[in-house]
């Protein structure tokens, strides 16, 4: 059987930190809170986002707060991420995994609706055997998305040699539940300190991860 990657999106095929920012901060300006340097962002972050903002208020946002909160960073998120490119050698990253005989798919906490079309608007969707974003409320954890995913491209995909890349400790954590192996890419929402703690393999480029990802489930 093929090892198999999933690839989680944003802040790891798509370099849009930029945009998170930008929306965090708009969203951040709601509820009182100033705004954050990339490098503050980074260090604060956490999933499930409600506990991040949790930590930001010293408080749980109020149903009410969290309605604005989401409003105001997907509202401004669609206004900057137009301007955001996949990471670089993200193409041919995904080009060389088909040619080489492997598999890989595509699972994203971004609204499935929005993300299927950014994806087909790079002409990414050929390499994937299944494209999926969140369905259901924002703010939640990956793992159950992961279980359903994988159940969704069935036997052909073995989650023993299946890897998750993606930017984030809950990926990871989503991995592991699955029974599958995760990398984790420190270009996007973590800094290194936030994701070392974890326990998976923690690279700088997506070159390392695809590498190490066609050894660890070899």
């Amino acid at each position: 059987m093929r090892t198999h990657i999933v690839w989680d999106w944003n802040g790891t095929l798509f370099h849009d930190m930029e945009a998170v920012l930008g929306a965090s901060n708009a969203a951040f300006a709601t509820i009182g809170v100033g705004p954050m340097t990339m490098e503050e962002y980074r260090e604060q972050y956490e999933i499930p986002i409600p506990r991040f903002y949790q930590r930001l208020l010293g408080r749980m946002p109020s149903d009410a707060e969290w309605l604005q909160l989401d409003d105001a960073f997907h509202d401004r998120y669609r206004e900057l991420s137009g301007a955001c490119g996949l990471t670089d050698g993200a193409v041919e990253l995904l080009s060389g995994w088909r040619a080489a005989g492997h598999s890989q798919s595509l699972l994203s906490m971004y609204e499935h609706e929005k993300l299927v079309p950014v994806v087909d608007g790079f002409g990414l969707t050929p390499h994937f055997l299944r494209v999926d974003g969140r369905s259901g409320p924002a703010g939640g954890q990956k793992a159950g998305h992961l279980t359903r995913h994988l159940a969704a491209l069935g036997e052909h995909v073995d989650p023993a040699r299946t890897v998750l890349i993606g930017d984030a400790a809950d990926d990871a954590l989503a991995a592991l539940n699955a029974g599958a192996h995760a990398v984790l890419y420190t270009g996007g929402s973590h800094t290194r300190a936030k994701l070392e703690p974890v326990g998976v393999p923690v690279v700088d480029s997506l070159a390392e991860a695809v590498e190490l990802a066609g050894r660890i489930a070899a």
